[in-house]
Order: structure tokens, then C-alpha cells, then sequence
């Protein structure tokens, strides 16, 4: 096992990972002001919609809805990032970091146009409607299509949840404090929040605006990428 000599100094690619997201945060609100939906630009958008551009697949993970999650995630970030990149070095960290962002991601797509596949079987033509954002008023799948398909995505929680599963893989006994006071340890923390997040996704609750399936995305991702760390060089951690 690796041991870093200090854990003090906030190693670079987290430090800038926090940066980045700080900006794009700023940026949003600036440009917003100024007239600028930067959301429109960079979140991620379902590819029915006319919104849709291939950069968002990234660029959306480094937007946030508001501050409490923008606050939320670097907090995981900081947090859990930091004790991985100090352990793996930054450019294996950023490499889980990236492609557990855009797993979460496909996997997010997948399960939304699964859903938006399954409204439209029997009627395409409101497909067209979406589009445009419009919906017809007395077809609940309608309303429910064109929330689909023009709603975006944003937040950095896909790749989140990869650090937090892989933070649960690496150290499996450590404890986690849930509200700073009940001890749980980072394997069955990871193994419950697994969980919830499957339960709450496919119980599609109309009021849910959280993606979830990101989030399973980012661990599911995670886990295989880090499986095949594990057998092509077994002293990566």
C-alpha cells in the first residue's frame, strides 16, 4: 500500500477541480445577469432536444443548479477527493473523476431515453411537441415527455458518487460520521446510499428533479474501472 508522506497540502487536480467548478458557478451567475443562459449552453441535454451540443457531455459536470449543491458536492469533493488523489496521484485521479463524470452521464442518457422511448410507442407525434416544449394538457404523458426532454442536467454528483464508492472500496472500514455522530462504516455507507439511489430511480416520483441514475452511473463506472485497475496491477493502492 501506498502512503503519502503528508495528507496537509491539498493536492492540485482536487484544488482545481474546485476552482473550476467555483468559476463555472460565478461565470453562470455573471453571464445570467448580462442576459447569457449559460445552463442552456453547457448542462446536458437529452439529444431530442435542439439545445443538445456533444461538449455538454462534460462541461455539464461542472455546472450546479445553486449554491447549496454546488456547496454539497465540492464538499464530497474536498473531502473524499483529496485522501484518493494523494493515494493514486493526480493523473489517476483525474482519470477516475472523468470518466465516472461521463459514465454517469451515459447511463443517465440511457435510462432517459428508455423512458422517453416508452412515451412515445404509441404516440409519436407528441415527440414533436416536446421538442419545442410545448405538450398537450390532457395527455399526462405528454407533460411528462416534454419534462423529459427539456429539462437538463447539471451538478458534478456523478462523479462524486465514484470518488465516495471508490473511497468505500479503498478503505472499507473506516468510519464515516452520518450528522457527525453516527459511526457507519464506508463500506455499508456506500452499500445503503447503492441502495436508495436504485429504490428512488425506479420509483420515478414526478416531483424528483434529482437524477439518480447519474449517480449510479458514476459508482457503477467506478467500480469498473476500478476492478480493472485492480487486475492489470494489483499495487495500485
Amino acid at each position: 500500500m501506498y502512503r503519502p508522506t503528508s495528507f496537509s497540502q491539498l493536492p492540485e487536480v482536487v484544488k482545481n477541480l474546485l476552482i473550476i467548478n467555483g468559476l463555472f458557478f460565478l461565470g453562470t451567475i455573471s453571464l445570467d445577469n448580462l442576459g447569457v443562459d449559460l445552463t442552456q449552453i453547457l448542462a446536458l441535454h437529452q439529444f431530442q432536444s435542439a439545445n443538445f451540443m456533444p461538449h455538454q457531455l462534460i462541461t455539464h459536470f461542472f455546472m450546479h443548479a445553486n449554491l447549496t449543491h454546488l456547496l454539497l458536492n465540492m464538499f464530497a469533493l474536498w473531502m473524499f477527493g483529496k485522501i484518493l488523489e494523494n493515494v493514486w496521484g493526480g493523473k489517476r485521479f483525474l482519470i477516475y473523476y472523468m470518466f465516472t463524470g461521463l459514465g454517469a452521464a451515459a447511463l443517465h442518457l440511457a435510462f432517459s431515453q428508455y423512458q422517453i422511448s416508452e412515451l412515445t410507442n404509441d404516440m409519436p407525434g407528441i415527440l414533436e411537441l416536446a421538442k419545442k416544449g410545448l405538450y398537450n394538457p390532457g395527455n399526462a404523458n405528454s407533460l411528462k415527455l416534454t419534462q423529459l426532454v427539456s429539462t437538463p442536467t447539471v451538478g458534478a454528483s456523478g462523479a462524486v458518487f465514484g470518488i465516495l464508492l471508490a473511497f468505500g472500496m479503498l478503505f472499507p472500514n473506516t468510519l464515516l460520521y452520518i450528522y457527525f455522530a453516527i459511526p457507519v462504516k464506508a463500506k455499508y455507507f456506500v452499500i445503503v446510499y447503492g441502495l436508495i439511489e436504485i429504490y428512488s430511480g425506479l420509483s420515478n416520483n414526478p416531483g424528483d428533479n434529482v437524477a439518480h441514475f447519474a449517480h449510479l452511473g458514476g459508482m457503477l463506472f467506478g467500480f469498473l474501472l476500478i476492478k480493472y485497475w485492480q487486475k492489470n496491477n494489483t499495487q495500485f493502492y
